[in-house]
This record gives structure tokens, sequence and C-alpha cells, in this order.
């Protein structure tokens, strides 16, 4: 496996240390996946765009949550699923949906459930799903923007997590007590 380089603010290439410094603002500390994608300033860029997009949808911070980690734990990626975990904290969702995500239950939430089943049909079939899952995801109050809006959540995982597969990234102490 190759060896990538955890960029800090001071050594990062010249084009990701403003990216960085975002970093730092948003989270209070560059996490080691965006010092790891500092190695692309293009992909840092892109990742942080996307993440502040998602979370401009019509998603509230159960249901971002819901397609982050569904993702996250179909693409079995070690860094993002404790990193979300904590996110998930922060932002107040109920731990009982973070725990049924993680260890992959059924939600209690019909709403919730159906948003996870799409994500995960979403992902898994690269975007083409059944006409039963649109309308069972339909029948339960979402619609054609929230259907389209899975896809930046998608985007953004599809960053983060490959990234992490390559570059085997470390989990940040602050999200170690969130892993299994």
């Amino acid at each position: 496996m190759a060896e990538f380089t955890l960029y800090t603010q001071d050594n990062a290439p010249e084009d990701s240390k403003s990216l960085m410094a975002d970093s730092v603002a948003a989270f209070g500390m560059v996490p080691n996946l965006h010092a790891v994608m500092a190695e692309a300033p293009t992909l840092l860029k892109g990742y942080q765009v996307l993440h502040d997009l998602f979370q401009k949808t019509s998603f509230n911070a159960e249901e971002l949550t819901v397609v982050w980690q569904s993702i996250n734990v179909e693409h079995e990626c070690h860094y993002c699923v404790p990193a979300h975990s904590a996110i998930a904290a922060s932002m107040k969702v109920d731990q009982g949906i973070v725990d049924a995500l993680v260890n992959e239950t059924p939600l209690a939430d019909v709403k919730l459930e159906t948003l996870r089943e799409t994500t995960l049909a979403m992902t898994r079939n690269r975007g083409v799903i059944s006409n039963e899952q649109i309308e069972k995801f339909f029948a339960v109050g979402y619609g054609k923007q929230q259907l389209l809006e899975i896809i930046v959540g998608l985007s953004q995982k599809v960053m983060s997590n490959y990234t992490n597969h390559l570059a085997d990234t470390p989990v940040d102490e602050p999200f170690k007590k969130f892993a299994k």
C-alpha cells in the first residue's frame, strides 16, 4: 500500500493551505482525512464544498446522518463511520439512530428507514433503483428533490470513503471513542 502524508497547515501544498485553515475553522483541527486530501487540493476543495452543500439540503440532522452513515457502513469505511458518529453526536442525533445505522439494524422510524433503504439501493446499484423503491420513498413524504439530494451526499462519501481506503487514514483521537 502506498504511504500517504498527513499534511499540516505548515507543510501542506500551497494550494491546500487555505483549505486546511478552513478545516480548522470548521472542526477545531485538521481531521486526518483532510490532511491526506491536502495532497490533491482539488479533492480537498471538492470534498469541503460537497460537505457544505449537503448540509444545506432539505435534510435535517437525522436524515443527513442516515445518508452519510448508510454509505459509510456500506463502503466499510473505517474512518468515516466513527467520524460521522462523532458528528451525529455533535448534531444531537439520537444515539439509537446512530447505533442502528452502524449495526445495520432497522430504524424504528419508517421514514428514516425508507431513506436508508433508498440510499443503500442508490449506492449498491450505482443510481439505478426500482420504481417500487422510488414510490416507497415518495409514499413516506420525500420528493424528487430529496431523491436527487441523496446524490450530493453519495458524491461526498465516495470522495472520503475511497480516500480512506487508499490511504488507510488513521482515525483521529476525538473519533476513536466512536470506533467499533
